[in-house]
This record gives C-alpha cells, sequence and structure tokens, in this order.
C-alpha cells in the first residue's frame, strides 16, 4: 500500500531527512511512503510562480499514485492545521483514496481557539472571535470538514501507521 505523506513536514529544517524518517516509519508498518520532496524535482532557473506549478502538479501526481493519504493534522502556524494538506485531502478524496490523519496536538479545535483567540462566549454558550463571527464547537481535532474527511485521526503517526496496517 502506498501512502501519501501529507502535511507541513516539507517546512522543518532538513525536510529530506525527516522525510525519510517518516518513510522508515512507513517501511517497517509495510507500507510504502511517499513524501511529497520525493518527486525531486529541478526548480532552478525557474521564478517562483512556475516552481509553484510544477511543485503542485508533482504532489497531484503523487497523490494520484498513492492508495491512501496520511495527513499531518497537527496545527500549523495558527489553530488550524497546514492548509496545503487540507487540500491534499480533499483532492485525495475527490480522487477515492482513503484518508487517515493525525495531530502532536490533543486540544479539541474549540480549546485552541480559545487559548490563541481573542475570544468570548455568550449566554448559550456559545464563543465569538474578535471579528464576530462563532467559533465551530463539534468536540473535533480540527474544523469539521477536515475533521470528518478523515477515516480517523490519531495521537501520531504511528498510531495511525497501526491502523493502516490493520485496516488493509
Amino acid at each position: 500500500m502506498k501512502v501519501y505523506l501529507a502535511g507541513p513536514d516539507v517546512f522543518v529544517p532538513d525536510p529530506i531527512a525527516h522525510g525519510e524518517a517518516l518513510k522508515a516509519k512507513c517501511a517497517a508498518a509495510g507500507l510504502t511512503g511517499v513524501f511529497p520532496l520525493d518527486a525531486g524535482l529541478d526548480l532552478s532557473g525557474l521564478s517562483k510562480k512556475d516552481a509553484s506549478k510544477k511543485i503542485y502538479q508533482a504532489n497531484l501526481t503523487q497523490i494520484a499514485a498513492c492508495d491512501v493519504v496520511l495527513a499531518n493534522m497537527t496545527p500549523f502556524r495558527g489553530v488550524n492545521m497546514d492548509t496545503g494538506t487540507a487540500f491534499e485531502m480533499g483532492y485525495g478524496l475527490a480522487l477515492g483514496k482513503r484518508v487517515v490523519g493525525y495531530t502532536a496536538d490533543p486540544a479539541l479545535y474549540l480549546d485552541r481557539a480559545k487559548a490563541e483567540l481573542d475570544v468570548t462566549t455568550d449566554g448559550e454558550g456559545c464563543v465569538w472571535d474578535a471579528d464576530g463571527l462563532l467559533v465551530e464547537d463539534f468536540d473535533l481535532a480540527d474544523n469539521l470538514m477536515m475533521a470528518c474527511s478523515v477515516e480517523e485521526v490519531f495521537a501520531s503517526i504511528d498510531e495511525a501507521l497501526e491502523y493502516l496496517q490493520t485496516e488493509r
């Protein structure tokens, strides 16, 4: 089973080594991990816009070639998960791929919003942000469209891989 490793992991200081470590975890679980940087793109000489289009197309091709999108849903630069990862999850679903998630942050979305945003709670228990917009509360790890799009959300990649081993 080929697993596309979606997530903001491409932004860590040594993404190649990090990707290799994630792929090793997949291999130990009897799965083939595909990291976004595996495409080995030569972006030299390209404008930023052309480079971005080349990366985008390579990622779509990789997702299409995999059986599962394994998404790192850990909050990234805010309360929510990485938006690029969210797109990859949706693209995988649109192609009929399985999508499984994991997050290193066990807090519920609402609890993270309360901790990180300027919010108020009204008399009915609804939470509102500083812009006067309702903060959703469904006892989920992220926005309902993300949390409901996955088969399961696990507390670690190891737990997610164990699930994929047993739920082939």
